[in-house]
């Protein structure tokens, strides 16, 4: 590929989404202690992950937004790779999560790296759950995908854009995700857009492009529920391998050892 240095080994990604923290360290979502859950998953990343190339963060770090929760994501994720890239979630403040992060290149909106090119996106609607991509979001993905004809994309985004099969949070998707999907039907070198928001695990195909969404690092939700309810599950994070070739091997880890006791009766929050 003319200009690229191509990679001669997968490229190794970690997930990291909905984490939720308080403004308060210690503070509890569902009963269970955001910092605290936070930290388990991380310290899981660095046993199992030794060498990552970047991590995504894809937003609901916080959850109001305040700024001492960013400056706390920052700690406990520190040293984990080399490389990040974050972007906000609806419980997230994107200007609050900018003047902690100054001109830091965490929020930069595209990474090239080997025979790839990852795109973040912002779906964030103030004062709403669900997300859209408004005109400025869709340029910007046109702008970026037009600029590295020759390199796989990985799309990240919060809100989902396809139902994951849960019939309470599925209206919070993205509400114009037909035009997102028309908009990267002109370019064939996407291969897979990954989400958070969901709370659970997902991973399908939809229009020929590999869709996932990853566990949170707090509470989860209930695959297929049709009402709010929460599991009882671990927190997680996705691992991806981008091969050289455009295919894409992933799974989730869950923390071990250990028991996080949420509010099962809960009806929302």
């Amino acid at each position: 590929m003319n200009g690229i240095i191509r990679q001669t080994a997968p490229l190794r990604l970690v997930q990291i989404t909905d984490c939720h923290l308080g403004a308060e360290p210690g503070s509890r979502l569902l009963n269970i202690d955001t910092d605290d859950s936070l930290a388990a998953a991380a310290e899981l990343v660095r046993r199992q992950q030794p060498q990552i190339d970047a991590l995504l963060m894809t937003g609901d770090l916080t959850d109001s937004g305040a700024a001492q929760a960013y400056r706390r994501v920052l700690a406990a994720t520190a040293g984990l790779a080399p490389i990040e890239r974050w972007l906000p979630g609806n419980h997230d403040s994107a200007a609050t999560m900018r003047s902690v992060l100054g001109a830091d290149a965490r929020l930069q909106r595209t990474l090239e790296l080997g025979d790839w090119l990852i795109v973040t996106l912002d779906s964030a609607v103030p004062g709403e759950i669900g997300g859209r991509l408004n005109d400025v979001e869709l340029a910007a993905l046109r702008g970026s995908l037009q600029s590295a004809p020759l390199r796989h994309a990985l799309i990240c985004v919060h809100h989902p854009v396809v139902p994951v099969g849960c019939a309470w949070v599925d209206p919070q998707t993205i509400s114009n995700a037909a035009e997102f999907w028309a908009e990267i039907g002109s370019f064939p070198q996407v291969r897979a857009v990954l989400s958070g928001h969901v709370h659970q695990a997902f991973d399908a195909q939809w229009n020929g492009v590999r869709v996932l969404t990853t566990p949170s690092t707090c509470v989860q939700f209930t695959p297929a529920s049709a009402e709010f309810q929460v599991d009882n599950i671990a927190p997680g994070y996705r691992w991806l391998d981008l091969h050289a070739d455009g295919h894409i091997e992933t799974g989730v880890e869950r923390v071990t050892g250990r028991e996080f006791h949420v509010d099962l009766s809960a009806s929302g929050y």
